[in-house]
């Protein structure tokens, strides 16, 4: 992993970015940002008036979601120690892209892998730290939802239910997803953090609605 440094030091790792890393972050939140956009509005949109306010969106709230989700694994993962980074996935944004013309969207752009001695509670927490990271940023788009300007209002709409789909969706405990892990560690937090995180998606939903066009 390009770019990593390590002290000698358990939890002494530092936190920096390979060149790599960068562009796999900075071209997974483009095309996903671009995918949801597309999903939202359909194809016949695009160069339409408003287009751009929804890729704008987007970008504010999926895209930001997705990279501080993935950013909150790497950063408690270099706090123990770990040598972590983001790789994009870029056979899943292809598809993500694709089917959002076709009507559909399914969005897995990539993952922090990281390799180290660690402890099932520490992996635990590497796990659990996206969706929290995602119920903290659903309560800062909260307010925005009930903005008196229509964009603000949508922007924070959206950004509610983006992040706490993606904080349920990430604690289902199937496959490589977050959840898997954290009831590995600790049953009590998974039921917490899920717990939460499904109440608030279907408060989002039936309250504040999730189209934001």
């Amino acid at each position: 992993m390009a770019g990593a440094r390590r002290s000698g030091r358990r939890g002494g790792q530092s936190l920096s970015f390979s060149n790599r890393e960068l562009r796999d972050l900075a071209v997974a939140w483009t095309v996903l940002s671009a995918a949801f956009a597309v999903f939202l509005t359909g194809p016949s949109a695009i160069g339409a008036a408003g287009f751009v306010d929804v890729v704008v969106l987007c970008i504010v709230t999926v895209g930001v979601g997705f990279m501080l989700h993935e950013l909150a694994h790497k950063v408690v993962a270099v706090r123990f120690g770990q040598l972590a980074e983001f790789r994009a996935d870029y056979s899943m944004l292809f598809l993500a892209l694709m089917g959002a013309f076709i009507g559909f969207i399914f969005a897995a752009p990539g993952a922090v892998y990281h390799r180290g001695r660690i402890t099932p509670r520490e992996n635990g927490l590497i796990a659990v730290a996206g969706p929290v990271t995602n119920l903290l940023l659903a309560a800062i788009f909260l307010p925005l939802a009930f903005a008196p300007i229509e964009f603000l209002a949508s922007v924070g709409a959206f950004g509610v239910f983006i992040n706490v789909f993606l904080a349920a969706f990430n604690m289902i405990p199937f496959g490589p997803l977050d959840g898997k892990t954290v009831i590995a560690w600790s049953k009590l937090v998974f039921v917490a953090v899920f717990g939460v995180s499904a109440v608030a998606a279907y408060l989002a939903f039936t309250r504040l609605g999730w189209l934001p066009v």
